[in-house]
């Protein structure tokens, strides 16, 4: 029989990629030495993420116990995977230690940095609304970046050190108010001085395990923690970064409130459309005769925290295309309450159009805001009762 013509003139192949040991063995073992590379590239991310995803499950109130321990267990492994990354890096450690340090230091650092950061962003988050919190928002867009296209020794030590500073900051400045039951733009400037000399003390402990190799980049930490610092400095006083550690939890638009002797508020608002079953408040205002507009509001403050809150009402004067302020009410609010401190201003002498209540601090950082339109063309055809 002629060979060839029992075989196609591809069957060796064929029969060598279907039973060829040695050949699928090399084919799998190249697929998974890809798939290891490529989740080598990005561990450090997806440990990263890691803390974000943690946080989302934990976190839940800034005075809890069990949310502070845990802001206070990532500040510590940063600090000692640091270290130890450092340490080994440098053979300062026992040598069968040196490698699986290097290896798994940078994952725990970077499970740190996710949950710490990302715990700043629930927090932060919770204070103001979304847009507000813009900065870390864009603080931690950029520290992913960074995280996934500085490959340099030096540049990595420097972009560590100024995550942890971040992340370090945004911490003290949000447990000490806490710790303290007071707030303010004293309590902000103390606790970021605070930050500073946790930051120096830890740089000292750094400095005596890679002296010459911090030395040399010590002028560019400086730098860059001494920019970290002064930025949010700038952004709280130019009432940008959001009023920690309180928050707001409700705001609204009523027709009427009533708070009754047992602490429950009645409120009163506009009956909505059928497709509108989640309506608890007013987006569209219309009046009645001699009656006000209330707008009532719901603001967590952590326990022992006493402050004042203010109630800013402001119209759209188109001739002038700018928010005018039509009045500005305050009231005090005691912390302690899981379900938020509740209060109301109201005003009269209104006129039509665009309005918004802006509720904010003595300062003017803003907590939250209900925009909503005067329409006195119609009477309102129906109010809800709803008690909270």
């Amino acid at each position: 029989m002629n060979l060839h013509e029992a075989h196609p003139k591809d069957a060796p192949l064929s029969i060598s990629r279907c039973y060829n040991p040695f050949m699928n063995n090399s084919l799998k073992t190249l697929q998974n030495s890809r798939t290891a590379h490529h989740l080598r590239r990005h561990w450090l991310t997806i440990a990263f993420v890691g803390g974000f995803v943690t946080d989302f499950l934990l976190l839940n109130q800034v005075d809890n116990l069990v949310d502070n321990l845990v802001l206070l267990f990532y500040v510590t492994l940063a600090m000692i995977s640091i270290l130890l990354l450092y340490a080994s890096t440098a053979g300062k450690l026992p040598e069968d230690s040196n490698r699986p340090l290097r290896t798994y230091a940078p994952v725990a650092m970077q499970y740190a940095f996710g949950g710490l950061l990302s715990g700043m962003l629930i927090f932060y988050g919770r204070s103001a609304s979304l847009i507000d919190s813009w900065p870390f928002l864009l603080i931690i867009a950029t520290i992913i970046y960074l995280n996934e296209t500085v490959r340099d020794r030096s540049g990595r030590l420097v972009l560590t050190l100024s995550m942890f500073f971040v992340g370090l900051f945004s911490y003290v400045v949000l447990v000490v108010p806490v710790l303290l039951g007071r707030m303010g733009a004293w309590i902000f400037v103390l606790s970021g001085l605070l930050a500073l000399i946790i930051m120096y003390l830890f740089l000292g402990l750094l400095r005596l395990i890679i002296p010459n190799f911090l030395a040399m980049q010590m002028r560019v930490i400086v730098f860059s923690v001494g920019t970290i610092f002064a930025v949010l400095n700038f952004l709280y006083f130019l009432n940008i970064i959001p009023p920690i550690p309180l928050s707001i939890q409700e705001i609204g638009i009523y027709h009427s409130v009533v708070r009754f002797e047992n602490g429950e508020y009645q409120l009163k608002y506009e009956e909505g459309e059928w497709w509108q079953p989640w309506k608890r408040s007013d987006t569209v205002f219309h009046p009645e005769s001699g009656g006000n507009v209330f707008c009532f509001a719901r603001v967590f403050a952590p326990t022992r925290l006493s402050t004042d809150i203010y109630h800013r009402w402001e119209y759209y004067d188109e001739t002038k295309g700018e928010w005018v302020t039509h009045a500005r009410v305050n009231y005090p609010i005691h912390g302690g309450r899981s379900d938020g401190w509740r209060g109301y201003t109201q005003v009269g002498n209104f006129k039509e159009g665009e309005w918004r209540c802006t509720v904010e601090t003595a300062r003017g950082q803003i907590l939250g805001r209900e925009k909503f339109n005067i329409d006195t063309s119609t009477s309102p055809a129906g109010l809800v009762t709803r008690v909270d």
